[in-house]
């Protein structure tokens, strides 16, 4: 007999019902519901069980949630304590009963404590994050290439400027990738921190057993001084017609690049390769250069684009004055937040040079709720664009304009990773 709902207990797993909580993970996802010890192994190796909640019902899992550390980059290149959630389920017996929003609760209140600024996920649904204070503060998109209309040289052989691209290994990856990464992500507003195993099963050292592997190929560009500057990895179908005719596609499963040139040289390279015809581009930056690489920038058809990262903001004060501002002012800011980690009256004061944040008691200019900051922080919404749907309120006439030109950003944020 299933127990109310109010009666079951939500708590850290201990070490004995990892193998439980597993199964009920891959119940929620709706995977075969069982757990063989290659996973259990890989997963208890770097679950952190305070961090790792469940409800029960009779001893059974029935909920799953897991929070770990992590480092987004705010606007401006400044590296935030964030609290990354993921492995969100409830059974489906169990659903619409509380419990995940039990658990939210309890981790982000222990998020706060922590001294996390914000919180950050990718949502698998849309409509269940935002009554928590999350909003969507990036996008990701996915172009198609169609190569023979691309209007490249098909002689194209290397890059025009003295640089190099190179085929290497997961190995190679492994000693080149993070500090490439690094360098990225102090540069890229919405980046997230990668850890030793996050290189370790993107190269197959680590086989997650609901993925089979397989092994991509690698190409490395390095600048005409030797410095790697990108990293592209990608596999490649094998498609032939009845005419005996090679028609190819190569999905890129990830591209980074510290410079232009490096990006584009990646991209030609990729669309140069012989018997591929089109070329899947992956999770990109909605302002991407990629189709602009290309002679006839009309021959990357945009197939996907989505919310990505979704953000939480846990302390106002720290998270405004982390971020970097292109215009100057000075703007009286309402946050609500039900849950009551981060409600408040804020006065954020901005220029080139940095920014204040501090509480204040003046008159309110614009109102809105944490999760429509947590759009915002980024950089990547338009105030005015909230305010006509009613999501902010303008209290002070003009002073959504304000807000529009000390928050946006020139370039859009990009979060290249997924968790």
């Amino acid at each position: 007999m299933t127990s109310p709902a109010h009666d079951l207990p939500v708590r850290p797993v201990t070490e004995p019902e990892i193998p439980d909580w597993i199964r009920a993970l891959n119940t929620g996802f709706l995977r075969t519901p069982t757990v063989d010890e290659a996973e259990l192994a890989d997963r208890s190796g770097y679950l952190d069980p305070p961090r790792t909640l469940a409800a029960f019902d009779n001893g059974r899992c029935v909920a799953t949630f897991r929070s770990f550390p992590q480092e987004v980059t705010a606007v401006g290149g400044t590296p935030v304590p964030a609290d990354a959630i993921t492995s969100v389920t409830v059974t489906a017996t169990h659903r619409r009963r509380g419990l995940l929003s039990r658990m939210m609760t309890q981790d982000l209140v222990a998020a706060k404590e922590r001294g996390d600024v914000v919180a950050t996920l990718i949502a698998a649904e849309y409509r269940i994050y935002g009554r928590y204070g999350f909003g969507p503060a990036t996008t990701a998109t996915q172009w198609e290439i169609d190569v023979q209309r691309a209007g490249l040289d098909p002689r194209w052989s290397a890059p025009e400027n003295g640089g190099r691209i190179d085929l290497v290994d997961g190995e190679d990856v492994r000693k080149l990738g993070p500090e490439l990464h690094e360098r990225l992500r102090r540069s890229q507003p919405g980046a997230i921190t990668r850890d030793d195993r996050w290189w370790q099963v993107h190269t197959g050292v680590l086989s997650l057993t609901r993925a089979p592997w397989t092994e991509p190929f690698y190409a490395v560009y390095r600048a005409p001084d030797g410095e790697v500057e990108g990293l592209a990895a990608y596999v490649c179908d094998d498609t032939w017609t009845d005419a005996k005719q090679p028609l190819d596609t190569a999905t890129v499963k990830g591209l980074i690049a510290t410079t232009p040139a490096a990006e584009r040289a990646l991209w030609h390279y990729l669309c140069s390769i012989d018997w591929v015809t089109k070329v899947k581009s992956g999770w990109r930056s909605p302002d991407d250069l990629l189709p602009h690489f290309l002679p006839d920038p009309r021959a990357a058809t945009i197939t996907t684009q989505a919310d990505w990262l979704w953000v939480r903001i846990l302390d106002v004060v720290r998270a405004m004055e982390a971020r970097s501002y292109e215009g100057e002012g000075a703007l009286v800011l309402e946050v609500t937040d039900g849950a009551g980690l981060a409600g408040g009256r804020y006065r954020l004061t901005a220029s080139a040079q940095g920014a204040s944040c501090v509480p204040t008691t003046e008159s309110a200019e614009l109102t809105l709720d944490v999760r429509e900051l947590g759009s915002l922080w980024l950089g990547d919404v338009s105030v005015p664009r909230l305010v006509a749907l009613g999501q902010v309120r303008e209290e002070r006439a003009g002073a959504a304009r304000v807000a529009d030109a000390l928050l946006r950003t020139s370039r859009r944020p990009w979060c290249p990773d997924i968790f």
